[in-house]
């Protein structure tokens, strides 16, 4: 069975201790960070100050304040129709990693640029090798199959001049997961990624139609949210992908300490653990994050003794 980690109780819709976003946003704090975001500020019916987050515009400004002030991000933007990521959530997979980490290192989160990091499906926002090198000071890898994702990214690191820290690499094998990027010798402390969840394109439509209708918007027939085809869905979904990926990482199992992903459905876990078990993993973690009424999970496993 696998470990259950830091599993919060259901009337307690937390992120981790250590995420910079549990607190409602300082708009008045990001403005002053990104003046750019002031256009579309308002006080809502509460008399708060908000965006609309139904304006895809007015989320990207929030994302490039919110790596202004609290990442020290200058330089940040994404194509037109790519995913635009959810920093909060993004930031909380990035701390529970770190967690990980240190419950083989005496407790204590591991910092610096010998932590290496692999991030399969990078995508055009470069968003958690941004997180995790602020916050951490780790040194990341992020793969990528789309060109035009890998010339974004690359852009982002070399604005930012974080070169040293972030490499950006093409996976030229769209069907291959680690091959071809893990290089004979090199060692990772663990890898990430964010899978395309749906099945199919109809339904990644009916996802974004939900988003919409949970903000009150009128339903939509496109993905308003972003999100290229490869970022938001493959054939069989998250359920295949995640296998192929279990059965993939064996190949390297001496490479890297954790392999991991995020899971977007409870109902993938099972077949996952069955495939783990079959490829006989030392250790697997699953670890429940929620963030107001979404919930989603991280699986880590490796075939490292403790």
């Amino acid at each position: 069975m696998p470990d259950i980690l830091n599993q919060p109780p259901d009337d307690k819709a937390t992120l981790h201790p250590r995420n910079a976003h549990r607190s409602r946003y300082n708009f008045t704090a990001l403005v002053k960070a990104m003046p750019s975001l002031r256009e579309y500020v308002a006080e809502n019916k509460f008399q708060d100050l908000s965006i609309d987050f139904k304006d895809p515009e007015a989320i990207k400004a929030l994302n490039k304040a919110l790596l202004k002030l609290h990442y020290g991000i200058d330089h940040w933007d994404i194509p037109e129709g790519f995913l635009c990521p959810p920093i909060p959530g993004r930031a909380d997979y990035i701390h529970y990693m770190a967690d990980v980490l240190a419950l083989g290192n005496s407790g204590k989160v591991p910092k610096g640029t010998k932590v290496k990091v692999l991030d399969i499906g990078v995508g055009a926002n470069c968003i958690y090798p941004l997180i995790g090198n602020k916050t951490y000071g780790w040194s990341f890898v992020g793969s990528d199959a789309d060109d035009a994702a890998v010339r974004s990214a690359r852009k982002i690191v070399d604005d930012n001049k974080l070169q040293n820290d972030i490499e950006i690499c093409k996976q030229n094998s769209p069907s291959e997961i680690f091959t071809g990027i893990i290089k004979p010798g090199e060692h990772f402390d663990f890898t990430m990624c964010n899978p395309p969840f749906h099945a199919s394109w109809k339904e990644a439509a009916a996802g974004s139609r939900r988003k919409w209708n949970n903000l009150g918007a009128a339903e939509k027939s496109d993905l308003n949210f972003g999100g290229r085809n490869n970022e938001l869905w493959c054939e069989g979904g998250e359920a295949r992908f995640l296998n192929k990926m279990i059965s993939e990482s064996v190949q390297y199992a001496q490479s890297v300490g954790w392999f991991s992903s995020l899971i977007s459905k409870k109902e993938t876990l099972a077949g996952c653990y069955k495939s783990l078990d079959y490829f006989k993993a030392k250790e697997v973690k699953t670890i429940t994050m929620m963030q107001g009424q979404k919930t989603s999970r991280i699986l880590a496993w490796t075939f490292i003794e403790k």
